[in-house]
């Protein structure tokens, strides 16, 4: 699985740092005639704490819509998204330029706030889930952030006017967190994401996890950190410094079949029949993939087992790999599915 991620994640987000990683701002005119993109800090309490030092101080870029300025007396729905392992919005932005989106959505009548939060850690990602060791991201997300944005912004502060969505571990945090934010989330679009099926750590693994210094995790490539990110996520020690993972690995040489069990516990499809309630409660829920992305198989999984379980939900699949069409998708389907499905009062 790791392997596989390696392969398509690893182009995916080096491809959109190729350009350079820039917090862009934009100053705002007399009149704002254009969506403005602005990077914001805010404390999230749910990150304190947390083993590896990630910081309690996030950030998150806000766009505004065109005529946000000129018109205080409106309020407007707000879009999550999540971006990707490996990555920081700064990138994304680069690539998906979230501003130039979200113009071109006011153009069309669907005028939206839109929100990107950093999901990076030390280890390039907490997958918008819990661990003492990287932090409660999950709550950072569904909890902090949220609470920020509607006190900051003029939002329409509700959940029938709040949609998440995210790309790749964003389109993991956006299943996972609809299933644990039902109260906040009505509408959801997961763009090609990862993490669905369970995935496994054998002794070999393992071994080279327990032997990583920190100089061999910070000049690791993708494929050399990805494994032990998902541990210190999924699988966390805090009696373990410094790297605070439980690897499974036993005194005589086997595995503690428990850690699997845990990596096996926060997959997608295995979350699923456990929230059924709480994906039952979704307004809309939208999954897509392309037919050439290395988690095509995963995805059509997440269909069929939603399928089963009578879950309300489209399903789309495209001439695309795991990368290269996310920008034009967001302008033609994310935001699109959004405008009809959120609330405007």
């Amino acid at each position: 699985m790791l392997n596989r991620i390696k392969r398509g994640l690893v182009q995916s987000a080096l491809g959109l740092s190729a350009l350079g990683v820039v917090a862009l701002t934009a100053s705002p005119a007399a009149a704002q005639e254009k969506a403005r993109i602005e990077w914001k800090t805010f404390h999230s309490k749910a990150m304190e704490g947390n083993l590896e030092g990630n910081s309690a101080d996030r950030g998150a870029f806000v766009v505004t819509p065109p005529g946000y300025d000129q018109h205080p007396e409106k309020r407007y729905p707000v879009v999550y998204f999540l971006h990707g392992y490996w990555a920081t919005p700064q990138m994304y932005q680069e690539t998906m330029k979230f501003d130039e989106a979200v113009d071109e959505a006011a153009r069309a009548g669907n005028e939206v706030i839109m929100v990107i939060p950093d999901g990076h850690s030390k280890l390039k990602g907490g997958f918008y889930s819990s661990s003492p060791t990287v932090g409660n991201y999950e709550a950072f997300v569904g909890e902090d952030l949220v609470k920020w944005v509607d006190a900051t912004y003029r939002t329409v502060a509700k959940r029938e006017a709040r949609g998440l969505s995210g790309h790749s571990m964003g389109g993991y945090g956006t299943m996972r967190l609809a299933m644990k934010y039902p109260q906040t989330f009505s509408s959801i679009y997961a763009m090609s994401a990862c993490c669905l099926s369970p995935m496994k750590v054998d002794e070999a693994g393992a071994r080279k996890i327990e032997a990583m210094t920190e100089e061999d995790i910070a000049k690791a490539d993708f494929g050399g950190l990805a494994q032990l990110s998902t541990l210190a996520t999924w699988s966390p020690d805090p009696t373990k410094p410094p790297k605070y993972v439980d690897t499974g690995l036993k005194a005589d040489g086997t595995m503690d079949p428990l850690v699997n069990a845990k990596l096996a516990a926060n997959s997608i499809l295995a979350m699923v029949p456990q929230y059924l309630p709480a994906l039952r409660q979704m307004k809309a829920i939208g999954l897509e993939v392309g037919d050439k992305d290395f988690l095509f198989n995963d995805n059509t999984a997440l269909n069929a087992e939603l399928t089963t379980y009578g879950v309300a939900h489209g399903w789309e699949t495209y001439d695309g790999d795991h990368g290269n069409r996310i920008p034009e998708r967001i302008r033609t389907k994310l935001l699109p599915f959004f405008a009809q499905h959120l609330a405007r009062q």
